[in-house]
């Protein structure tokens, strides 16, 4: 699982841009913003007005970027982002069967766990990743650091906690990437449509994680 196109492409990058938008053009707006800053691995939360249109749309706009998905929360769903071009899916939580399909379509998959048996069981399902989901209620980084002994030979992606102070001591603590959300999209620069602002944050959040040293197999 070392040598996973996907993990190459995390590892290189480190950061996820989570994005979930009322509208299309916003969505869009918010997308090239992130691409701008110079983040390549961008997340459409399925849950996002037109998140299947906006997610063709983007793999067409942005082709330097790799766009995928997330909210995935059953088989419908996911069948139908794999149709809309996704090219990586997210969920929050473990599903045998999404997975299997996912790994049978060639699609990277990381589902949500938060426990070390949730961990381990969506590792032996066959997911790509595991995104550790929500962080900040069982620690932040030191939780990511503690699970490093029994469990350092699953690549994890911590969400929900991560923002862009502490998001290289996440990776510090044995992350192989982070996913921000809200953090990147302050409210009243979307309000404002101050999509140069938003640009710099996703610069900010590039500029910390390119700081630490690149991840030891």
């Amino acid at each position: 699982m070392s040598d996973h196109p996907w993990l190459t492409l995390v590892k290189k990058h480190r950061a996820i841009a989570v994005i979930r938008a009322s509208q299309l053009e916003l969505g869009r707006q918010m997308a090239l913003a992130m691409a701008s800053g110079g983040i390549e691995l961008i997340e459409i939360t399925w849950n996002s007005a037109n998140a299947s249109e906006l997610i063709t749309k983007l793999r067409s706009e942005l082709p330097e970027c790799t766009i995928g998905t997330g909210t995935l929360l059953n088989l419908e769903q996911l069948d139908n982002a794999i149709s809309a071009g996704a090219q990586f899916l997210f969920t929050p939580h473990v599903d045998p069967t999404m997975i299997q399909v996912a790994v049978a379509e060639n699609i990277p998959i990381i589902p949500g766990a938060l426990s070390p048996t949730e961990i381990v069981t969506a590792w032996n399902y066959g997911a790509t990743c595991v995104k550790v989901f929500p962080v900040q209620a069982v620690g932040g980084a030191s939780y990511i650091k503690s699970l490093q002994g029994p469990l350092g030979h699953i690549p994890l992606i911590p969400t929900g906690g991560v923002t862009l102070k502490n998001a290289q001591e996440f990776l510090q603590a044995g992350a192989i990437a982070v996913g921000l959300s809200s953090e990147l999209f302050p409210k009243q620069f979307v309000e404002t449509g101050n999509w140069q602002a938003i640009s710099q944050q996703a610069k900010t959040l590039v500029n910390s994680c390119l700081v630490k040293e690149p991840f030891s197999e």
